[in-house]
């Protein structure tokens, strides 16, 4: 059975979100605190974390960020109230896999689960190469002319849609929705500021900007 770890302090959430996951044949556990989180997510084997920001001892950003230096790969959702965009853009660059904001629908959540879990367990090809630039997708390695590069775990999800459609536009509700998870907001800059960090990254010139309709891969 898949099982599921909620991190959250308010109790009335957590426990709303785990008779809905259990309704849905999902094992959930329960814990309150950031620290006893990250405790358990090293010690036990959850399949995906739901794991809200402001919580006690510490907080979500340093429980993913630890999670994700001591080697925890599993799909980790960030819950929380806030939703600026400078606020989604340092979830994910933490190592979140999804960002959530409250308040949310269960059925959102649970979309959001699957979602996740599907991506997880999916069989990926073992590299994709454009150029100078390769992709080991089982090792989650990048490459820029044979030297080694390091992105996050978003810059990597990322560059892996831009390179599985060479030439194409994307734009960014596709992006966003590829990548994130998220609906569209017209407001929202996260996209430009990861492909800001790939160019940065891989080299300037291998993502272009198309006015008005997205990005395309050279």
């Amino acid at each position: 059975m898949t099982k599921i770890l909620i991190v959250e302090d308010e109790a009335r959430i957590a426990s709303f979100v785990s008779r809905g996951l259990q309704a849905n044949g999902y094992q959930t556990a329960i814990v309150e605190d950031g620290a006893a989180g990250l405790e358990r997510m090293l010690r036990d084997d959850f399949d995906l974390v739901l794991l809200d920001i402001g919580l006690p001892s510490m907080d979500g950003y340093e429980v993913v960020q630890q999670a994700r230096a001591q080697g925890v790969s599993i799909p980790i959702i960030m819950l929380t109230a806030r939703t600026s965009t400078r606020d989604t853009v340092e979830g994910l660059d933490a190592g979140a896999s999804d960002y959530v904001a409250k308040p949310f629908t269960f059925e959102e959540l649970l979309a959001r689960v699957r979602s996740r879990l599907r991506e997880s367990s999916a069989p990926a090809g073992v590299s994709l190469g454009h150029g100078d630039v390769v992709l080991d997708i089982l090792a989650r390695r990048a490459t820029v002319d044979g030297h080694e590069v390091e992105l996050s775990t978003r810059e990597f999800a990322l560059a892996e849609q831009f390179l599985r459609s060479p030439g194409h536009v994307l734009t960014r509700e596709q992006l966003l929705s590829r990548v994130w998870g998220l609906d569209f907001d017209p407001g929202s800059n996260v996209v430009d500021v990861y492909v800001r960090y790939l160019r940065g990254k891989l080299g300037a010139h291998h993502i272009v900007t198309v006015r008005g309709a997205g990005y395309r891969w050279e």
